[in-house]
């Protein structure tokens, strides 16, 4: 079974994430990553492979960066350690400081007890599957475990914070003076930049979730649970309320009414203002499959592609560099940027989106009222066997059926799980109703064709 999942290797800390898998693995990455062409040149110019680590709060995450490092140095790479920043901090700091590549703790918006390993390549992009391959192979082989003065160095990145919170301000088309902002910080690692880069723009800023002690990461608060932002906003009678996940890849946002503003409303108030002002590279904003019809909808009527991919970021990036587009990510709130960013960064987006509500003038309910948001039902078929999905005839023939019946104002979309043995169900239709039965039809089919 991969050791890479959809987004890094994770798993329980301490549990099937080790110490001792960390160092390993960052031994492997080293050999791929560290000692490819490029590392003659280097050595002619002698200079070592460099490495950026850093981490998100949890605690777990500081022996396993520690195992990290040690794991780089003793492999001849010279460890740059950024210490608790966002993920999409470190994929900018790889190409700010022309590293060859840089490894991120974090297990995002996953409980505490969790961790993870994520591995940007040069000019912090992810990772593609046939590179994580080669990595898993290396585990198995003799390591490059250089003596004396080949050994790498550890140094602490001391401007680390403060490169990014310039890079993020330098971004901004428009200050963000006069709008109140209240923040989540889901006590991970935005606590720090986030709040002083929505300060240092202008705006008027509340921080909630934003006392990480290494226990309570995305622990009630964040973008996987926006009550109390909405209750905040509210409350203080602010213009409008963004949540962020642990690592701070994800932007969420609540209107000044409370109302949530999900990942592909965001999209498509960019993508609409990108357009605008001729920014949207060939017209075209890249989504996953996931995406709600309603976003379709929207851009089409303001002639604006929708290229479609697999659900994960990393495959909306792909597209995006291939393609040349300027805009893209998934519902779930992570937003690439590509002419600032390489991932989805939820601080630019979170920035852009409040100035692009000053630039105009306008709330973020009147912004957000650009797409109407069907109904999306998701239904999860367990004890099935999802690799015969695609080609069963009975479940094929439902999809089609249902299809029919719903034409124009609905759509049917079944996905096997990347990680357990089910199959996703997803059915969007012009009312809930309508979603629910047709969902729960394909749900009994995929039940009966496929039960192990």
């Amino acid at each position: 079974m991969p050791l890479f999942g959809t987004d890094g290797v994770r798993g329980l800390a301490n549990g099937t994430l080790t110490a001792d898998l960390a160092l390993s693995l960052a031994q492997a990455t080293a050999v791929v990553l560290g000692q490819g062409r490029s590392a003659e040149a280097r050595r002619a110019a002698g200079r070592r492979a460099r490495a950026v680590i850093a981490r998100d709060p949890r605690v777990s995450g500081e022996f396993l960066s520690a195992a990290v490092a040690a794991g780089l140095a003793s492999s001849g790479v010279d460890v740059y350690d950024a210490g608790v920043i966002p993920t999409p901090a470190l994929a900018f700091l790889i190409g700010d400081f022309d590293a060859d590549f840089g490894i991120m703790i974090s297990a995002s918006h996953n409980p505490a007890p969790d961790n993870g390993i994520k591995v940007f390549a040069r000019g912090g992009v992810k990772l593609p599957d046939i590179v994580e391959r080669r990595i898993e192979r290396h585990l198995d082989r003799e390591r490059w475990l250089p003596t004396g003065a080949e050994v790498g160095r550890i140094r602490r990145f001391s401007d680390a914070e403060d490169r990014y919170l310039m890079h993020l301000l330098a971004s901004l088309p428009h200050r963000l003076d006069g709008i109140h902002v209240v923040l989540d910080c889901a006590h991970g690692a935005a606590s720090g930049v986030s709040p002083d880069a929505f300060r240092d723009a202008g705006a008027t800023v509340t921080v909630i979730g934003a006392d990480p002690d290494g226990l309570n990461i995305n622990d009630g608060v964040g973008s996987t649970h926006l009550e109390h932002l909405a209750e905040a906003v509210v409350r203080l009678g602010a213009d409008v309320g963004i949540a962020h996940d642990g690592d701070a890849d994800r932007c969420l946002a609540v209107d000044a009414n409370g109302r949530v503003v999900d990942g592909d409303q965001i999209m498509a108030i960019l993508a609409a203002s990108m357009h605008e002002r001729g920014q949207l590279t060939n017209d075209t904003l890249v989504a996953t499959v996931m995406s709600n019809l309603g976003l379709h909808v929207a851009m089409r009527e303001r002639g604006i592609t929708v290229v479609q991919t697999a659900v994960g970021d990393r495959y909306v990036l792909e597209a995006m560099t291939e393609g040349g587009h300027a805009l893209g990510g998934e519902q779930s709130g992570h937003v690439i940027m590509s002419e600032f960013a390489t991932t989805g960064d939820g601080v630019l987006t979170g920035l852009h989106l409040v100035a692009e509500m000053a630039r105009t003038g306008r709330s973020l309910a009147e912004l957000a009222s650009i797409m109407t948001v069907y109904p999306q039902v998701l239904v999860n078929v367990k004890d099935v066997d999802k690799a015969r999905c695609a080609a069963d005839e009975g479940v094929q023939a439902a999809v089609r059926a249902a299809e029919a019946q719903l034409g124009t104002t609905g759509r049917v979309l079944l996905r096997a799980s990347g990680t357990e043995q089910l199959v996703r169900v997803m059915v969007e239709a012009a009312d809930e109703e309508t979603a629910q039965r047709h969902a729960d039809t394909l749900a009994a089919v995929v039940r009966e064709r496929l039960a192990l």
